[in-house]
């Protein structure tokens, strides 16, 4: 008869479990299970083709104690995983009683199989340890009927090594001036200045800086060049009102923050509850004072609404495929995963989007600066959208601009204009991005006076994020109410 669900364990066994594991011991048997929490969120993302966050993004969240362990098992589970399936099918071990935590049996079967020798603590763990040699058994008959001798010799197994690139840190101004980071990180590391984007810098490819201090308060925000540029782009002015409107997980949101100096409203739209949970915790942690997170979709905002009649700008990087940074999310270990990124149907559908939520955004009255930007190579999400909302974008006055005139790479010549595009190869640049700017005809050149200091408030139908306890569930569906004109405070870290 099969153990208990490990479910539903008492707290006494648990309790009992730790003073008998080693430090060492007691560290894998709990990150096998942060490792299970995760692979449960990313398979189901996949199975419902919804986007949930990159394994990076779930793994170094905050409700993960063991990152590098959880993060390691994560990644080799996926690796394995068609394997793993595979022996466990043939060795009929996933039985009913199992099947709900089956992403923790396979985990706890990569490490029998594949990884370091396990202890049998833990109900999955002896569950599975009993079983053994049905497994080892299993896995041989697969490698024979397969005709390979090494489990590496399977083709489906990834091999993807990525690529090799600088690790880029943004030192948020919010809390910390460029030159005191780059003296604080280079007292272990070696760091030097980015020569494109201000306060980003660049130290040597695999330096892991998730526990660093300065990452974990929100001086530094581990954030890629390509991702860098896009706040940058917008250039916000202290004082103006600014849109992100997709917002989550936030790190361009709190860039664009920043540039502003704290001064203004930057108002982060996004439109699933959870991410805009995200969302929040990183505007906390940054210190954007700032900034207001609405939780809600883009699309239903009135661009008459008088609530917007002094916005300045709007930053949009909308949902994309995610085919530029692939191999940073590691999109490569996910079922179909490949497949995913170059999928018609997906595309199609994504480039949709993308075009209403761009139209969406040139409607508003009052802005005078647009950013579009997507981390994909595919033309159909970035030439072609721009192409389709060009003639709506004349009409209401708009025209491109050129964002990092020195870029050496621009745009596909399939559009008019495609010399003020941006892109990004993942091969010369280590990732692909894209950016375009939209810049109204006759806008105001000079940025506005930085008004007097003036609180901002809980209201009752939203929360805003001004330096005070964010509840995420206090987050309205569409909190589109009335806002008091946002003016300077001091930072408080």
């Amino acid at each position: 008869m099969a153990p208990p669900r490990e479910a539903k364990k008492p707290t006494t066994t648990k309790k009992k479990v730790q003073n008998r594991l080693s430090n060492e011991d007691r560290s894998a048997y709990f990150a096998r299970r942060e490792a299970a929490k995760v692979l449960r969120t990313v398979l189901r993302g996949v199975a419902r083709k919804r986007a949930v966050g990159s394994i990076k993004t779930l793994v170094y969240g905050p409700s993960v104690r063991n990152k590098k362990a959880t993060f390691a098992l994560v990644c080799q589970t996926l690796k394995y995983l068609r394997v793993i399936k595979e022996v466990l099918d043939a060795a009929s071990v996933l039985t009913s009683r199992w099947q709900r935590q089956e992403e923790l049996v396979y985990v706890v079967t990569y490490d029998i199989l594949f990884g370091k020798e396990i202890p049998s603590y833990g109900y999955a763990e002896k569950f599975l340890l009993l079983r053994e040699g049905i497994l080892q058994k299993a896995l041989a008959q697969l490698l024979v009927r397969m005709k390979v001798k090494r489990v590496e010799d399977l083709g489906f197994i990834d091999h993807n090594p990525g690529v090799s690139k600088p690790r880029y840190v943004r030192v948020n101004t919010l809390k910390i001036d460029g030159e005191s980071a780059l003296n604080v990180l280079g007292e272990q590391y070696m760091v030097q200045k980015d020569d494109t984007v201000a306060d980003l810098l660049i130290l040597p490819p695999g330096t892991d800086l998730h526990d660093h201090p300065l990452v974990i308060d929100g001086s530094v925000f581990l954030q890629g060049k390509g991702s860098s540029m896009v706040a940058a782009a917008l250039e916000p002015q202290p004082g103006w009102q600014v849109l992100d409107a997709c917002s989550a997980p936030g790190n361009k949101t709190i860039h664009v923050a920043a540039l502003m100096k704290g001064n203004g409203k930057v108002i982060a739209c996004e439109l699933h509850p959870e991410r805009a949970k995200i969302l929040a915790n990183t505007v906390r942690m940054a210190g954007a004072d700032n900034v207001e997170v609405l939780q809600g979709d883009f699309l239903k905002i009135n661009n008459n609404d008088p609530k917007y009649s002094e916005l300045r700008a709007i930053l949009l990087d909308p949902s994309c495929s995610g085919s530029g940074t692939a191999a940073d999310r590691l999109d490569h270990l996910l079922p179909s995963g490949q497949e995913a990124a170059n999928d018609t149907l997906r595309l199609t559908k994504l480039a949709s989007f993308q075009e209403s939520a761009l139209k969406h955004a040139l409607s508003f009255p009052s802005v005078e600066r647009i950013v579009y930007s997507t981390c994909s190579i595919h033309q159909i999400e970035n030439e072609d959208v721009i192409k389709s909302v060009m003639p709506i974008a004349s009409s209401y006055g708009f025209h491109l601009a050129t964002p990092f005139p020195r870029w050496p790479s621009r745009g596909l010549p399939v559009v008019d204009g495609s010399e003020h595009l941006l892109r990004m190869d993942p091969k010369e640049d280590g990732e692909g991005f894209f950016i375009a700017l939209f810049v109204r005809n006759n806008a105001k050149a000079s940025a506005p006076e930085i008004p007097t200091n003036k609180r901002g408030k809980v209201h009752k139908h939203g929360t805003h994020i001004h330096g005070m306890p964010f509840f995420p569930w206090k987050v309205s569906r569409m909190c589109f109410h009335h806002c008091p004109k946002r003016t300077s405070r001091r930072i408080i870290n």
